[in-house]
């Protein structure tokens, strides 16, 4: 661990600054540009080494029921294709109504349950003005059992997985700023919308085929790489698993790439549930379902279906190469409705709800009467922590440029943990006014705390003293004790 004592006289902090800009040019290959970017701990993107400390996955506690498939239009099945977003001052969901009756083991049923008899999928849309209370609406589109008073949008090809997204591509035509896709015979079709209730098919023939598809199969506008991309389903090897497809008019696209897991051992992703981050959309996040087709536990072995499933976390930067956490991101939880082989899939969508809230939604008991979509909720920007326990530990990044005059960071600390920075040159050597000695102590629990450096310390007469070293190689070393450091960001 290198330690070194600051000189602080100003003719050194001159040639400290002389020998950044000089280093710019020679080190710029190798040097991370973060801009003003917010990054998140969920990789190891920024870490040049670590040392007492570790990359740890959080998980979402419970928030209620948000909604119970209990229509005749939904189902015991309903739920596990679903999609929310916020749009505007409106918040979408998209889900499926099915009831897949043979899934339905009626030998464990509580008295008075009644399972609604099978039907075709429906694509069913709610809506809610907080992403927390929702409600179907109306809409006298599409007739069910005689009658068009549901909130069913389409039906027929693609129901079964009906996945839609409001089109943020700044090109895309009015009548198409809504788009879905969903699987039928023959590969992945196309629906656009002008206001996401009234849907037509795209084109006649499939826009991908090369592919299972048999699970919800993913597009969006990438709005850093300016493209689009589908994040669908596919078996390698037997297993189930997930390509990647690009496009830049949503009908033509490019032959999938298979996800790379690195060593993470081969298990089968059911579904997938990538979206890139709305704070930092360079970084795409997914929460698959995990299923385990060997484990059944009981009373389910009683029945045809086998497995178990739960949900995990991982990331990327490219959507091909995944970061994924082994550690199961929901567990089933308490209650045996949740082990049935296909509960606990993941809702397609994160929603703000609070400034230091984000809600994510997962299915629950499926396959029973009692199936509905379960908000849980999660600290912005908590998926993953760069953690330190009492005994400390320091973290060192790779070199880096940043812009902008202060650092704002997302932590969590015990009243007896803190952390401490410093900010060296790209050959790690501590830059004067910013070695650690300097570092004011930073302890509390903020989404947003910033790092106020004081004038004495930075030797400067400046209230910005990071001004200086902005678009320059530095490095951030963090001293950290019983701590959770979620994100940083410079602006």
């Amino acid at each position: 661990m290198k330690r070194l004592i600051p000189l602080i006289s100003l003719a050194l902090i001159s040639i400290a600054a002389t020998t950044l800009e000089h280093h710019d040019e020679e080190s710029s290959a190798s040097t991370l540009e973060l801009g003003s970017r917010l990054e998140l701990f969920v990789d190891d993107y920024l870490t040049d080494s670590m040392e007492g400390l570790e990359l740890k996955l959080h998980t979402p506690e419970s928030a209620g029921k948000a909604m119970v498939f209990d229509k005749p239009w939904e189902g015991v099945t309903s739920g596990s294709e679903a999609v929310v977003f916020q749009d505007g001052d409106l918040y979408r969901m998209y889900y499926r109504g099915s009831s897949h009756a043979g899934y339905a083991l009626e030998s464990i049923l509580e008295p008075g349950e009644v399972v609604v008899p099978e039907h075709p999928h429906t694509a069913c849309y709610a809506e809610s003005r907080d992403g927390i209370h929702w409600a179907r609406p109306s809409l006298g589109l599409i007739e069910f059992e005689g009658s068009k008073e549901n909130n069913i949008v389409w039906m027929g090809t693609g129901s079964a997985s009906f996945m839609v997204v409001k089109d943020v591509n700044p090109a895309a035509p009015d009548q198409e700023r809504y788009k879905a896709v969903g699987p039928d015979k023959g590969g992945l079709f196309a629906f656009t919308s002008p206001d996401g209730i009234h849907w037509k098919q795209m084109q006649e023939e499939p826009i991908l085929t090369d592919g299972a598809f048999d699970s919800p199969n993913l597009t969006f506008w990438d709005t850093v790489e300016e493209h689009y991309v589908c994040v669908y389903r596919d078996f390698a090897n037997g297993v189930r698993t997930i390509r990647t497809s690009t496009s830049t008019d949503f009908r033509n696209w490019t032959t999938g790439q298979w996800g790379d897991f690195g060593e993470a051992p081969l298990e089968h992703l059911y579904t997938n549930a990538t979206w890139p981050y709305f704070r930092a959309p360079h970084i795409y996040l997914a929460f698959p379902r995990r299923f385990l087709p060997w484990k059944t536990m009981k009373p389910f072995d009683q029945g045809s279906i086998s497995g178990c499933s739960d949900a995990i976390f991982m990331s990327s930067r490219d959507a091909v190469h995944w970061t994924r956490f082994l550690e199961a991101f929901i567990r089933p939880g308490i209650g045996v409705r949740n082990w049935a082989h296909r509960t606990n899939t993941p809702a397609w969508g994160l929603l703000a709800t609070q400034p230091d809230e984000i809600s994510l939604f997962i299915q629950r008991d499926y396959t029973f009467p009692s199936n509905y979509m379960e908000r849980m909720v999660i600290r912005t920007d908590g998926f993953v922590s760069l953690h330190a326990g009492y005994s400390g530990g320091e973290w060192i990044s790779k070199p880096l440029t940043f812009e902008g005059d202060n650092l704002v960071l997302n932590l969590a600390t015990s009243a007896a943990g803190s952390i401490r920075l410093e900010i060296q040159d790209a050959d790690g050597n501590p830059i004067p006014g910013f070695a650690l000695e300097e570092s004011p102590l930073i302890w509390g629990d903020e989404i947003e705390h910033q790092v106020v450096w004081s004038r004495s310390h930075a030797k400067t007469t400046s209230d910005k003293p990071l001004r200086r070293l902005a678009g320059k190689p530095v490095r951030l070393r963090f001293i950290m004790k019983d701590a959770d450091l979620f994100s940083l960001r410079f602006r």
